[in-house]
């Protein structure tokens, strides 16, 4: 094998190991923050960073119910897409430009004891207690910074197992589809999420949860709310074109590129017999 495309396989090996190592450090770190934030545990199926752009892509996550609830997941989100500002980083500072939460289901439930999972998260815990939430005591909320947010919930769920015999379940196709501006921090992403899952089913209603309540922590946002659902179509259409422009292009740049790096190669390290 030539020297430069040995060297060229050398350093594609190690942008993988390097990525692996960045996406599984990072991973841990948003599974953490997200607990310290709602008071849940979250898993993850699959999460990748890139390694020459600012995007995240997060695949198959769950947000727990605490112990004493026979359904183990809360929200179940196929999907989460990121776009950060890389600067802000370094600088201390979680500055997100774009955020896409595809949520499938969001299901609430009362246990055997009455007990409403809802009640677990931290901004509802907050919210009864008349105080604002924190990470930890007499902490405040992280500095983050969402420019667009793009939140599409699928279904709700309620599950009463309070009264004997076979819970009662009801399920409401409640199909957001809408875009959100200047998200200040986790907490009001958290109530968001919530208001918006609920606001057109009657949980609210059947458990005595004050939506309304945690609906004014986040006025600010749900202000900016946009509907998306009638653009869809056009999106998906300008999407595929823009998509099959790109392919082509990176395929040209791609033959370019590889011409261009083993030409450089043979230039610095001569060619091997």
């Amino acid at each position: 094998m030539k020297k430069w495309m040995v060297i060229v396989v050398g350093v594609l090996v190690a942008l993988v190991a390097l990525g692996a190592v960045k996406d599984f450090a990072i991973k841990m770190a948003v599974e953490s923050g997200t607990q310290l934030v709602t008071g849940l545990k979250l898993q993850i199926g699959t999460f990748r960073v890139g390694i020459f752009n600012t995007l995240v892509d997060i695949r198959k996550l769950r947000l727990l119910n605490p112990a004493g609830f026979k359904d183990k997941t809360m929200l179940d989100m196929p999907e989460i897409y990121v776009s950060y500002d890389l600067p802000a980083i370094f600088a201390g500072k979680v500055h997100l430009k774009e955020v896409r939460i595809n949520m499938k289901e969001f299901v609430v439930v009362k246990n055997e004891k009455g007990q409403l999972n809802l009640n677990s998260l931290k901004v509802v815990q907050a919210q009864k207690a008349g105080v604002k939430p924190s990470a930890q005591a007499g902490g405040k909320a992280p500095e983050i910074q969402i420019d667009k947010l793009h939140l599409t919930i699928g279904k709700v769920y309620y599950k009463d197992y309070s009264n004997p015999g076979a819970p009662r379940v009801m399920e409401y196709n409640v199909n957001i589809n809408e875009e959100y501006t200047n998200i200040t921090d986790p907490y009001s992403l958290v109530s968001l999420i919530v208001v918006k899952a609920l606001a057109n089913t009657s949980v609210s209603r059947l458990t005595n949860f004050d939506i309304k309540g945690l609906s004014g922590s986040v006025s600010d946002a749900l202000g900016s709310a946009q509907k998306v659902t009638a653009q869809a179509a056009d999106t998906a259409m300008e999407t595929a074109k823009t998509a099959t422009e790109t392919a082509r292009k990176a395929s040209e740049t791609i033959k370019d590129t590889t011409s261009a790096v083993g030409d450089t190669f043979k230039n610095v390290f001569g060619s091997s017999k």
